[in-house]
């Protein structure tokens, strides 16, 4: 039977190996994101330079 330490310490580690497998998905996800904003921005953008200088 484990100890009241080793449980605990167990549900630490798992507690920690989930938080960062959520971490490894959330932070990707959010910087192409961002990414696909600014390309969005700048794309919407250049039309309007390009009908300036003709």
């Amino acid at each position: 039977m484990r100890s009241r330490l080793a449980r605990y310490a167990l549900l630490f580690i798992m507690m920690m190996f989930f938080a960062a497998l959520a971490l490894d998905i959330a932070v990707p996800a959010t910087v192409l994101g961002v990414m696909a904003l600014v390309n969005g921005l700048v794309l919407s953008g250049s039309d309007e330079w390009k009908e300036e200088a003709a």
